[in-house]
């Protein structure tokens, strides 16, 4: 075999070699316990009881305009 045909093949075997000790590396460094630093989390949620409001602060909305509006002049077709 000449040095052109081993070059690729070196090449693989060296990238193979990188990933694998990077699978290794990553599979033996286990979870990481931040327990004792961080300890215990709470949202802050904090909840205040209070009494509904006996009636609506804004009445209920009423239509100016009774019945259909009026169509423009531009719709509203051909005198007659």
């Amino acid at each position: 075999m000449s040095a052109r045909s081993i070059k690729p093949f070196a090449v693989i075997g060296a990238g193979v070699a990188i990933t694998g000790a990077a699978l290794v590396g990553a599979i033996l460094q286990g979870p990481s316990d931040s327990g004792p630093m961080a300890g215990e989390m709470s949202t802050g949620v904090t909840i205040t009881a209070t009494t509904p409001a006996s009636a609506a602060p804004v009445p209920v909305a009423q239509p100016s305009i009774k019945g259909p509006a009026p169509l423009p002049k531009e719709e509203q077709g051909l005198p007659g």
